[in-house]
């Protein structure tokens, strides 16, 4: 099995198991950025209010990107080949483009994340560049192996990560909370807003909802994992990260990571956490650097990927700061992916051949490699996501970006 591998897994080659699955999602979501997530609500929202916005919006993103695991199993392609039925060959390179650009900053958010916490606790602020480095070299190498090395890697660290959220949860339960839990003034627009970042935060996970299915047989069984491996740490470490800022009276990973007084427990999460998320971070930037350059050696664009996210997460801190905003933004352009990709898979129920997806002369790469149907549910689900902030993008999104391209493609 190659360490990038953008043709069709055969079926015989289908032979990773629903744990295995399981573990690479959960990997993925027990990570800085969930529990970053998490802190960002306190202060804006009241205890049982941020646990219903996570439990809302994180089962309701997972369940979203869980329905469109069966492609994989189904047609043996990455997500981004899978795109082109729906968005067509350009369309889709545009996607690969977005996927690639915005992946940096992942790998970077979480390196920077999990570095700061490490150096605080061991080294001291000069070996920050250290312990970014030295997390993106060693994840970068995993992933260079291919995708056993990476279900390997997973079997050790996911359950390490949960041993070491259990020590956090015991941690939450036993800090001194604040006698009042400070809280902005919450109005209906920023109860539905946390409800977009939260829900939103799943959704960045939507484009690899094939990449890693595809190696399993049973759709069923790939759906069933997906959602379970995002829904259950989502509203596991989202919590956790509300109640860590809460007790530090900060967001900073470093504070709450002291305040709970978690020492090298705290260190082994964040990094183990980082590791593991990046795994595919790292995997689906790779995937998309192939098909926007199939001519890319595997190996060399795995060790390229990583090698710019550590050194952009040495250059910059800033992305921290940004970390919701980013979250909204990149949520308002795969909202309507999504819901493009299920109005052609699941309400159309178009037929698709695989042999088609990588035929540049066939269907999809007509009118120029552009879908009418898909660019225009692409723009008008992100229009609509800015447009009804007010009262929640996510769903008028889902239900433009799904009723504009039905209209459209209606007819083959």
């Amino acid at each position: 099995m190659q360490s990038v591998e953008l043709g069709p897994v055969a079926p015989a080659d289908r032979t990773q198991s629903g744990l295995d699955l399981f573990l690479i999602f959960a990997g993925a979501n027990i990570v800085a950025t969930t529990l970053q997530l998490g802190a960002g609500l306190a202060g804006r929202l009241d205890p049982w209010t941020a646990m219903t916005a996570i439990a809302i919006g994180g089962v309701g993103g997972a369940a979203f990107v869980a329905a469109l695991a069966p492609i994989g199993p189904k047609l043996g392609v990455p997500s981004i080949v899978a795109s082109r039925a729906a968005l067509g060959f350009s369309g889709a390179g545009l996607l690969a483009l977005l996927l690639f650009l915005t992946n940096f900053v992942w790998i970077a958010l979480n390196n920077v994340i999990a570095a700061s916490i490490c150096a605080r606790l061991f080294g001291g602020a000069s070996s920050l560049a250290v312990w970014a480095v030295g997390a993106g070299v060693v994840t970068t190498a995993i992933v260079a192996g291919g995708p056993r090395a990476v279900g390997r890697a997973d079997r050790l660290a996911v359950p390490l990560l949960a041993i070491s959220g259990l020590v956090m949860t015991v941690a939450c339960f036993r800090a001194i909370w604040p006698a009042e839990v400070p809280t902005a003034p919450m109005s209906t627009h920023g109860w539905l807003g946390a409800l977009d970042v939260t829900a939103g935060y799943q959704a960045t996970w939507l484009l690899m909802f094939a990449d890693y299915s595809r190696y399993n047989r049973s759709g069923r069984s790939a759906a069933v994992a997906v959602f379970l491996g995002l829904a259950l740490t989502a509203v596991w470490f989202m919590p956790l990260g509300f109640a860590a800022a809460t007790v530090a009276g900060s967001a900073d990973p470093g504070a709450m990571v002291q305040a709970l007084g978690l020492g090298w427990w705290g260190a082994l999460l964040i990094m183990t956490a980082t590791i593991t998320t990046n795994f595919v971070n790292i995997y689906m930037s790779a995937l998309a650097l192939k098909s926007l350059r199939p001519a890319t050696a595997d190996r060399a664009g795995v060790w390229l990927i990583g090698g710019i996210g550590a050194a952009l997460s040495v250059l910059s801190t800033a992305w921290l700061d940004r970390f919701a905003s980013f979250t909204v933004l990149l949520a308002s352009l795969l909202v309507p992916i999504g819901g493009i990709l299920l109005a052609h898979y699941f309400v159309l129920r178009r037929p698709v051949r695989v042999e088609d997806l990588y035929a540049t002369a066939g269907p999809y790469g007509a009118r120029g490699g552009w879908s009418v149907a898909g660019v225009a549910a692409w723009v008008a689900g992100a229009a609509t996501f800015h447009l009804t902030t007010a009262i929640g993008g996510t769903l008028p999104s889902l239900a433009v970006a799904i009723a504009t391209y039905s209209a459209l493609a209606r007819k083959p």
